[in-house]
C-alpha cells in the first residue's frame, strides 16, 4: 500500500494519537541481545574507520556490483538480521561480496560487512550462510575491533589515527589502521579475533539467527563441516579461531530457548549458490597480486562496482527508510512471512505484539504513521507487506462518518485503492469498531515480475477522547491467506491505555 506518510494530513481530521510518541519493546520470552558494552573508538569514529577501510577494499580486492543478483540476494538477507537488532545497539550495516575463490567473511567496525563467493558456494542451505553473516555482524555489534584498538593503544593515542586517517597522514588507511592493533592479510583485510571474541560472536551470532526465524544450530555446523575438510584450514578458521567446543557450546546456549519453526532455505538460496558455483572467481594469490598493479580498482570501475557509503546500507528501524528503485524486485515469501513468535511493542496509548523478524519503525515527525513490517515487505515509504498504524481526531463525527472519510483519504493519498463490501462491526481489546476491507495495487510485483492486486484491511477503533485509531493489514492478495493468523494475533493483543 503506497503514500503511507501523508495520510493523516490528507485526512485533515486534526492531530495524530499520542500512542505515535513513544516506543518501549518487551520480549515475551526467548533470548535477549546483549548490551555490548563500551569501546574506546565513539560510535562516529567506528564508522569513520569502517568507511575508510572500506574504500580501501574496494581499491585491493575485486567487488560484485550493488546490482549483482548474489550482492542483492546477500543484502536481502541481511536486512533480516538487522531487522532483529534493538535499534539502540544497532549499526548501518552493509554488505558487500566479494568473487573470491576461499571461503571467507570479514567485517569492519561500523557495519561494513563482506562475503566471499567461495562462503555461498560451500554452504549446504541459507541457514548456514545466515550463521556466517550473523557472527560477522555479532563482531560489529560487540564492537570487537574497537575495543582490539583499545588494548594496545591510549585513548588519545587512538584519536590521533584517527586524525590521521581523516587528515590525509602519510602510510594510508591500511597502515593507521594497523598501528591501531587492527591487522591485515596479504589478500586483503582481514581482522584478527581471540577466542574469546569468537565466543561471544558465536553466542550473539546465535541470538541473531533465532530471532531471525533460523536455526543458530547452522553455524556450529558450518564451522564443523570447514573444519572436516582437512589440510590446510580455510582462510575463515584462520581469521576466526576456534573459541572450543563451538558446537557444544551453542547446543547448550540455544537448549531453553523457545522452540520455533526454523526457515533452512530458500530457492533464492539455491540460485545464488548454483551462481556462485558458476561465476568466475579469483584466488587469494590472484587478488593479491592484482592489488600490486591497481587491477582491481579498474576492474571494479568498468563493472560498476564504486564504493558508495550507504549506497547498500540497512538501516536501524529508528532511520528514514532509502528512496525506493523505480521497479521494485519481486519478494521471496520465505523473506517476509511472519514468525509465529510474537513480541510486545509498548507505543504509549497501546501495547500491540507483533512477529519477531518483523520491525517496528516509529513516525520520524508528527502525522506520520506507525510501521510494523520485514524488512523486505517495505519499499521507500510503501509498505507491501505488514501493517501500518496512526490516529485522526474526527471532530464529532460518528463511528461510520469518520471510517468513511479515512477511506476516502487513503484514496486521495494516491492508491488506487477500492473498497469491497461496506463496513462491518468488528471489536478490538472489547471495543466495537469498524473493519472495512479494501483492494490496491501491491508496491511489489510478483514473481513474474507483473504487477499484483493488494488486499488492505482497515480496522478502526474509536477511543475515549474523540480520537479514532487504525490499523491497515496489508498483503497481496494471492498471499493474504498466509498473513491472516498474524494479522488476526496481532489485533488480539492490542491492549488499549489510558
Amino acid at each position: 500500500m503506497k503514500h503511507r506518510r501523508p495520510l493523516v494530513r490528507c485526512f485533515s481530521l486534526a492531530t495524530a494519537l499520542a500512542l505515535l510518541v513513544s516506543q518501549a519493546v518487551a520480549v515475551t520470552g526467548g533470548p535477549q541481545l546483549p548490551n555490548p558494552g563500551k569501546a574506546p573508538l565513539t560510535r562516529q569514529q567506528q564508522i569513520d574507520l569502517g568507511l575508510k577501510a572500506a574504500a580501501q577494499v574496494y581499491q585491493q580486492m575485486p567487488v560484485l556490483p550493488d546490482n549483482s543478483a548474489e550482492t542483492q540476494y546477500i543484502r536481502r538477507l541481511g536486512a533480516k538480521l538487522v531487522a532483529v537488532i534493538p535499534q539502540q545497539y544497532s549499526w548501518p550495516y552493509e554488505f558487500h561480496v566479494i568473487p573470491q575463490k576461499e571461503i571467507n567473511a570479514f567485517a569492519l567496525p561500523g557495519g561494513q560487512v563482506f562475503i566471499n563467493v567461495g562462503t555461498i558456494a560451500a554452504a549446504q542451505n541459507e541457514a548456514e550462510l545466515v550463521g556466517v553473516m550473523a557472527h560477522e555482524m555479532s563482531h560489529v555489534y560487540m564492537q570487537h575491533s574497537a575495543k582490539q584498538a583499545g588494548k594496545t593503544q591510549t585513548t588519545a593515542a587512538v584519536a590521533g589515527i584517527l586524525g590521521a586517517l581523516l587528515g590525509a597522514a602519510a602510510g594510508g588507511t591500511i597502515g593507521s589502521l594497523a598501528q591501531a592493533g587492527i591487522n591485515f592479510g596479504a589478500e586483503g583485510i582481514i581482522l584478527k579475533y581471540s577466542r574469546t571474541d569468537e565466543a561471544q560472536a558465536d553466542a550473539v551470532g546465535a541470538i541473531i539467527m533465532w530471532k531471525a526465524g533460523y536455526n543458530p544450530q547452522a553455524m556450529a555446523d558450518f564451522f564443523k563441516m570447514l573444519a572436516s575438510q582437512g589440510g590446510a584450514p580455510p582462510q575463515l578458521l584462520s581469521d576466526h579461531p576456534n573459541p572450543g567446543n563451538r558446537e557444544q557450546a551453542i547446543q547448550q546456549e540455544i537448549a531453553n530457548w523457545p522452540p520455533k519453526t526454523y526457515l533452512a532455505t530458500s530457492p533464492a538460496f539455491e540460485t545464488a549458490r548454483k551462481l556462485a558455483s558458476e561465476m568466475k572467481v579469483y584466488t587469494a594469490q590472484q587478488i593479491s597480486d592484482g592489488a600490486k598493479n591497481g587491477e582491481w580498482a579498474r576492474l571494479n570501475r568498468q563493472s560498476g562496482a564504486v564504493f558508495s557509503p550507504n549506497g547498500g546500507s540497512v538501516v536501524p528501524a529508528s532511520a528514514s527508510q532509502s528512496a525506493a528503485a523505480s521497479e521494485p524486485a519481486p519478494v521471496s515469501i520465505a523473506s517476509v512471512l511472519p514468525d509465529t513468535h510474537m513480541v510486545q511493542s509498548d507505543l504509549g496509548s497501546l501495547r500491540i505484539s507483533r512477529p519477531s523478524n518483523w520491525q517496528l519503525t516509529m513516525p520520524r515527525q508528527a502525522g506520520d504513521d506507525v510501521q510494523i513490517a520485514p524488512s523486505a515487505g517495505v519499499v521507500g515509504n510503501n509498505v507491501g507487506y505488514g501493517v501500518v498504524l496512526g490516529g485522526v481526531k474526527p471532530q464529532g463525527q460518528s463511528l461510520d462518518e469518520a471510517t468513511s472519510n479515512l477511506v476516502t483519504a487513503l484514496q486521495h493519498g494516491g492508491d488506487d485503492l477500492q473498497p469491497i463490501g461496506s463496513a462491518q462491526p468488528f471489536t478490538v481489546a472489547g471495543i466495537q469498531g469498524r473493519s472495512q476491507m479494501m483492494q490496491s495495487t501491491s508496491p511489489f510485483p510478483d514473481a513474474n515480475g507483473q504487477p499484483q492486486r493488494e488486499r488492505d484491511w482497515l480496522i478502526t477503533v474509536p477511543r475515549p477522547d474523540g480520537s479514532l485509531a487504525y490499523f491497515v493489514f496489508v498483503a497481496p492478495e494471492a498471499d493474504w491467506n498466509r498473513f491472516t493468523p498474524a494479522f488476526n494475533s496481532m489485533l488480539r493483543s492490542v491492549r488499549f491505555q489510558q
